[in-house]
């Protein structure tokens, strides 16, 4: 038996101005650029802003960086918290269930997003990651029991199970069991980028593992991102993001573990129960909107996971901005985004879709 185990890649997206601190990038300076990193959510975290006062910069990262850590522990869905709650009592069986305005506003929103794209973007489906191990950075190469796995496809539980009224939520199905690390770290993209704007900061990129969202502009050049290439240590194309811009990637790349030389990623197909196939990553670009942020990593997974279908899970919400490269390494790119992408040496898209 020959196993490969793979934690959580940190560099989603490679931003320019990494470039720039080493100083490959003309025009950069440091004075004028701030940068604060921390860890959370399982990944890296970033904030960088550009042309604000020292002291103005700090105070406002140091906002963000608390919110997000509120955020991590208020709706952890494997260490105790309000989410953890809410597991246990639907599991219980319980009715009407209360809880905060946000958790409310976060599940009437995740449930909409999964209704759009045909469930395949589920939070339901906790119980099923808990089985495949990926609700851990610790997670193990071996796969589920089988009669386990069966029993948990059975259940069928999915966010369409749910009923929130208010502050109060419902399951018809008590194999519901909730986890909101697909769609959380887009949720605090949009937090990060309303406490920078109320804290006077309009030029920044916030980057959690990956998933990105840019505030105005590095001064007269935009905000520049390196989609990571699934496969190889190096970008697979370079894109500059305007004001309000947020990209969303996954990719079987960042979680994954293989055994007997077969690749099982943290992406898991609602309609098999198993890690999905067909796909090595797929990338959506989402134009300034509200809660654009959030939607670039929800509307990610059922694009990555509808596999040929990918344009038309992403044209659901109105994204025309996409890109997938196929299990073979082929890159298909919508023509919206082409025009913006830059690729790398030797790469290039092997089909472009209005």
């Amino acid at each position: 038996m020959r196993l490969n185990l793979r934690l959580p890649l940190r560099f989603g997206a490679w931003l320019v101005a990494l470039f720039c601190a080493a100083g490959l990038l003309a025009g950069c300076s440091r004075e004028r650029l701030h940068q604060q990193e921390s860890y959370v959510f399982g990944t890296r975290v970033e904030v960088l802003t550009w042309d604000a006062s020292e002291d103005r910069s700090r105070a406002a990262v140091a906002e963000v960086l608390r919110e997000f850590d509120r955020l991590h522990r208020a709706y952890h869905a494997w260490e105790p918290s309000e989410l953890t709650a809410l597991n246990d009592a639907i599991a219980a069986g319980r009715k009407d269930i209360p809880v905060s305005p946000e958790l409310a506003a976060m599940l009437t929103d995740a449930k909409a997003i999964a209704a759009t794209g045909d469930e395949l973007f589920d939070p339901a489906l906790g119980a099923l990651i808990a089985l495949w191990g990926f609700h851990t950075d610790t997670f193990k190469a071996v796969t589920p029991d089988p009669a386990k796995l069966a029993a948990t496809i059975a259940a069928h539980p999915q966010m369409a199970d749910l009923s929130i009224a208010g502050d109060r939520v419902t399951s018809r199905n008590p194999a519901v069991q909730l986890d909101l690390g697909g769609y959380g770290k887009g949720y605090a993209l949009d937090r990060a980028a309303a406490i920078l704007k109320a804290r006077g900061v309009t030029n920044a990129l916030i980057n959690i593992g990956g998933n990105v969202l840019a505030l105005g502009s590095k001064g007269d050049q935009p905000w520049r991102v390196g989609i990571q290439h699934p496969r190889e240590p190096r970008p697979l194309a370079t894109l500059p993001l305007r004001d309000g811009e947020a990209i969303g990637t996954s990719g079987d790349y960042q979680r994954f573990f293989e055994l007997d030389g077969e690749r099982y990623c943290h992406l898991l197909d609602p309609r098999t129960g198993r890690p999905a196939r067909g796909t090595q990553a797929v990338t959506v670009l989402v134009m300034p909107r509200p809660h654009a942020g959030t939607l670039s990593d929800a509307a990610s997974k059922p694009v990555y996971l509808g596999g040929e279908r990918w344009r038309e899970y992403a044209g659901r919400f109105g994204i025309d901005h996409a890109l997938r490269v196929d299990a073979a390494g082929r890159i298909e790119v919508t023509r919206a985004l082409q025009s913006r992408l830059q690729f790398g040496q030797d790469l290039k898209p092997a089909a472009v879709i209005d």
